[in-house]
């Protein structure tokens, strides 16, 4: 099919070739689809691809909002609501803006904004704007939350299980991170109860610790990313630890030390017995010297008996 080449606006009215434009359209011909980006709980506008012209309004024409081609969001007609607008939804009178206000993660999706110009002369109303617009909807993540556990801790190397969490984001994120500013690889869970709810994510390391480590916890999602950090100090000290000696070898020690402290006692007495004799027998000595010298002397005797007989 042949879309006809643009012609001036009075006689487009007339010969009705804003349908042939809307057919063009449905054939394949339509323009690169639009994307809005929203997050939870912000006010999202939605444009649409016509606006009323300040010499009209919008009782002259029919306006359609519709999400996945089947949902009519928001209808006007002559410039009356003819259709139960869905909450948290607005349309803008005049630029045709569908607003939605507080964003939720389930508004995400592709929406539909047809006008329909209301007939003046001509036997039937024609679309003048018929085109789509996908949301997308995007969830902050909390910040990262890191914790450990020792499973096992000697003066050798610590083992333990690091954990990183976050959770309440959309949508699926990545998690990446740093040991010691080097990248390591997270085993990582996702959990989600549809494909349109919030992700809880975790991450979990298995870690042998010899020495003081930085770790670098990361969650990305939709180009933002959110980072946690936390220092590990190996403070263990290597202490062998004493083995209590069986109960026969601490006897066996016991009855040596009685009689190594007898022994040394009886030592001790010896010495000082040894000492002490050594120290009278000059003494005694000089006494017997003297006694020796007061005796008589025995040739005198034997003079005076003889000179007697």
């Amino acid at each position: 099919m042949v879309c006809l080449p643009a012609t001036p606006l009075a006689l487009r009215r007339r010969l009705g070739l804003w349908l042939l434009v809307g057919l063009c359209l449905s054939a394949g011909y339509a323009l690169e689809k639009k994307v809005i980006k929203g997050k939870v709980g912000e006010k999202v506008g939605l444009p649409c691809c016509y606006e009323i012209p300040s010499s009209e309004s919008l009782q002259n024409y029919r306006v359609y909002w519709q999400k996945n081609t089947t949902d009519v969001v928001l209808a006007y007609a002559e410039g009356k609501m003819i259709s139960t607008p869905k909450n948290r939804t607005e349309m803008n009178e005049t630029n045709l803006t569908l607003w939605i206000s507080p964003v939720k993660i389930l508004d995400s999706g592709p929406y539909q904004c047809v006008v329909q110009r209301l007939p003046r002369s001509l036997p039937s109303s024609f679309v003048v704007c018929d085109e789509s617009v996908t949301l997308f909807v995007t969830a902050d993540f909390t910040e990262p939350n890191i914790t450990t556990e020792v499973s096992t801790d000697s003066c050798e190397l610590t083992e333990m299980v690091v954990t990183c969490s976050s959770h309440g984001g959309f949508p699926k994120p990545k998690i990446s991170g740093t040991l010691n500013n080097v990248s390591v690889v997270w085993n990582a869970s996702w959990v989600s109860k549809s494909s349109l709810s919030p992700y809880n994510v975790t991450g979990t390391l298995w870690l042998n610790v010899t020495e003081d480590i930085s770790i670098t916890c990361s969650i990305e999602n939709d180009g933002f990313s959110k980072s946690t950090s936390l220092f590990l100090k190996k403070t263990n000290e290597c202490v062998v630890p004493t083995v209590p000696p069986p109960y026969h070898v601490i006897t066996a020690s016991t009855i040596i030390m009685i009689f190594f402290i007898v022994a040394i006692t009886l030592t001790a007495r010896y010495l000082r017995r040894h000492v002490r004799s050594r120290r009278r027998k000059p003494q005694d000595t000089v006494e017997e010297d003297v006694k020796e010298c007061m005796k008589p002397p025995l040739t005198t005797k034997v003079t005076s008996e003889t000179s007697s007989v």
